[in-house]
């Protein structure tokens, strides 16, 4: 099944304190393992970026999870976290979709990186998926076509909302709210009650809301290739 399919590049934050909070954050540790699970288990190959390369801050280590606790037994995941790509070095040609993680982190590296802007770019006009899950959408706020029009303008798709922000505690920390940055783009924002599963694909956008849709962003995803393979 998966023998046609090019790798994914997931893409997780290299930003490791919540802004003037100093408190530390990174990327959400579930947002990775859970879609690696479903790509993994059909045989396509994943490779992990970050914005500066190297191990990445973890956020919401939680190894009560079967999941991230399987994965932090395994020490080929663990060597390739610990070794992550630097972004702007890759050859953005090579992969079948984007996967962007969420974790507070995102909030300040994602938006304004001209890579994350490029891979998006060049994998969306090359017919490929762009994907995101919690705060990984920050990926999308800045994130235009060739002929300079927003990516999100006129798409439906979710985010971490306004209202689970609130519910953090965070909403005078992040440089900016997600959700709302987002409809300022032109986005169809579909948000679901706080915490609850919902993941939203539009064509080749395939976005979840908070670490609850992150398994399936991965199954969205997963589905996508397969019926283009």
């Amino acid at each position: 099944m998966a023998d046609n399919i090019k790798p994914i590049l997931c893409v997780v934050t290299s930003h490791p304190i919540r802004g003037d909070s100093g408190e530390p954050t990174g990327f959400a540790m579930v947002e990775l393992t859970h879609p690696l699970e479903v790509f993994k288990a059909a045989g396509i190959p994943v490779e992990i970026a970050s914005i500066r390369g190297g191990h990445p801050p973890i956020d919401f280590f939680d190894l009560s999870d079967p999941v991230n606790d399987k994965f932090w037994k395994d020490k080929e995941f663990r060597a390739e976290l610990a070794q992550s790509k630097i972004l702007a070095d890759l050859d953005f040609s090579r992969y079948s979709a984007v996967f962007f993680a969420g974790g507070h982190g995102t909030m300040w590296d994602f938006a304004d990186s001209e890579a994350v802007q490029t891979v998006i770019r060049e994998i969306w006009e090359a017919g490929g998926i762009v994907s995101a899950v919690c705060h990984g959408p920050a990926a999308l706020v800045n994130a235009t076509l060739s002929d300079g029009s927003y990516l999100v303008a006129g798409k439906k798709l979710a985010a971490f909302t306004d209202e689970e922000e609130a519910e953090v505690k965070y909403t005078k920390v992040v440089p900016y709210l997600l959700a709302t940055t987002l409809k300022e783009r032109g986005a169809l924002h579909q948000p679901a009650p706080n915490w609850s599963e919902n993941v939203v694909v539009d064509g080749r956008l395939v976005t979840g809301q908070n670490p609850a849709s992150a398994h399936g962003v991965g199954k969205a995803i997963l589905a996508q290739l397969t019926q283009k393979a």
